[in-house]
């Protein structure tokens, strides 16, 4: 037993440990600064030895000074380290989570040091100006003075690069940036597209990410003039357009040679009966949804738009000759002979992940999604059919091409309508699905009242039952029942073994 002493010199005496740490004050004590706090928060004091130090810092210690200079607000020194970057990449858009004008000028005025420099771009270190807002793997390597220590050994050059976009590992200076384009430009958004229009030979302006709701065409082409279309891999419209304003953006669409993942969230163009007839409207929606069948990169396609019509669906699944990974379908009403269509489509026969949504899907057309369900069998991991009425007298059709789905990970039937009975056949088609690791159910109707409130006793008894039947042929790994919505708190009650009850129940 560890012991000190106690008392006084005359009457010296042994207490343990433990009693002797009880009566000291409670106070909060926290760690000493680190080598590298000190020396970080040193040379910011000193603003002019901090520049000169640059060029002979080691490299470990760039990341935690730089994010130390950002968040301090030390400009010069920004700018100067930026023009000195000692890694490939500067993902500076993972620190700026607020627009902020003032930073952004002290980044781009390290690039403008950087390039005025009479040193030739081959031996500068930096390829990547990152200014996206999302988060970056080279922060967590180097993890900087908010955990107490900077990250030992070297980043390699793997490390560094894997995040990249593919584009961006080429001689070239890259200045890489997502764009969400409404009625207008913020400041932010004004002031790099004011410097980029100046920037000419070693940089590449890259916008990875185009998000458009409602632009006017000032906008959204002076954005595509500069940081041209064919760097775009991500795409979501949303869009209240003339034939005209269509049209032009039609025209940077059809360069989006790279695009992957294009959401089209609503596209809807507007006429002047004075100017514009039906006929135009048309011809505009339909010369703009065939450019898709261009797009030899696309693999993730989502549609919710009620303002496309049955025909334009169609026109779309016809225009859909890349074979996609993902598909997602959210729109009111799917009528038959559009899923007959999709299932015939050439573009979805490697698909992995299957979203349909629609109140309308199992009243109408329980055969024809058997068709598209036997058609992606072989490749689907992930399926959500969500807010379906599966009547018992129409769900039968569904469940062969389901229990052919082997390749199954995941599936989310939630708010859909279902009887005990329909859902215990559900789970028995599907328990032969061995690599199912998540799968979320609806809660059986004979969990709701006349007036649609959950009867809670019962929720939990039917939901034990229902899994205990599925135990019997396998157990699973994640699994959850869930009512619908409550349309007071927003939440819904949930059997996953256990009961957890909405705010409203609990």
């Amino acid at each position: 037993m560890f012991s000190v002493w106690s008392g006084s010199m005359s009457h010296c005496r042994l207490a343990p440990l433990g009693s002797w740490l009880e009566q000291l004050p409670t106070k909060q004590y926290y760690a000493p600064s680190t080598l590298l706090g000190l020396a970080v928060r040193s040379l910011l004091r000193h603003e002019a030895l901090a520049i000169s130090a640059l060029q002979k810092l080691p490299m470990e210690l760039f990341p935690s000074l730089f994010k130390e200079a950002f968040n301090s607000r030390h400009m010069k020194i920004i700018t100067a380290m930026v023009a000195e970057w000692p890694f490939s990449c500067l993902p500076v858009g993972a620190l700026m989570q607020d627009n902020d004008v003032v930073i952004l000028q002290a980044v781009l005025d390290g690039v403008d040091m950087l390039l005025k420099q009479k040193v030739h771009l081959r031996r500068s270190k930096l390829r990547v100006l990152d200014l996206r807002k999302v988060c970056h793997v080279f922060w967590d390597v180097w993890p900087g003075l908010e955990c107490g220590e900077s990250s030992t050994g070297t980043l390699s050059k793997a490390k560094t690069e894997n995040d990249l976009p593919r584009y961006a590992l080429r001689q070239h200076l890259k200045v890489v940036t997502d764009f969400f384009l409404k009625l207008a430009l913020d400041k932010e958004q004004a002031y790099l597209l004011q410097w980029a229009q100046q920037q000419q030979g070693p940089v590449q302006l890259c916008c990875s990410k185009m998000i458009i709701c409602d632009a006017p065409e000032q906008v959204f082409m002076k954005v595509l003039n500069i940081f041209k279309p064919h760097y775009i891999e991500e795409l979501y419209l949303s869009t209240y357009w003339t034939p005209r304003e269509l049209g032009h953006f039609e025209h940077c669409f059809v360069q989006m040679r790279n695009l992957r993942k294009l959401h089209l969230a609503r596209v809807s163009v507007y006429i002047n009966c004075a100017v514009y007839t039906l006929e135009d409207r048309e011809k505009c929606t339909t010369r703009f949804l065939a450019q898709i069948s261009k797009l030899k990169c696309l693999q993730d396609l989502i549609v919710n738009d009620s303002y496309f019509s049955n025909k334009h669906i169609k026109h779309l699944f016809r225009c859909l000759k890349t074979p996609l990974e993902s598909l997602s379908i959210k729109l009111s009403h799917i009528p038959p002979s559009t899923l007959k269509h999709l299932s015939q489509c050439r573009g979805i026969f490697q698909l992995k992940y299957l979203t349909l949504f629609s109140a309308s899907l199992f009243n109408l057309c329980p055969t024809a999604l058997q068709v598209l369900l036997k058609s992606v069998a072989d490749t689907l991991q992930t399926l959500e059919i969500r807010q379906c009425c599966i009547r018992d007298s129409q769900h039968s059709a569904l469940l062969p091409a389901l229990s052919q789905c082997l390749q199954l990970r995941s599936v989310n039937f939630y708010d859909t309508v279902i009887s005990m009975s329909a859902l215990k056949d559900l789970l028995q088609s599907m328990a032969n699905l061995s690599k199912l690791t998540d799968e979320h159910y609806p809660a059986p109707q004979e969990c709701y009242n006349d007036q649609g409130h959950v009867l809670v006793n019962k929720f939990a008894n039917l939901c034990l039952d229902v899994l205990n039947t599925l135990r019997v042929k396998r157990e699973p790994k994640v699994i959850s029942f869930a009512t619908d919505v409550c349309r007071k708190c927003l939440q819904r009650c949930v059997f996953n073994g256990k009961t957890s009850l909405c705010r409203c129940l609990s």
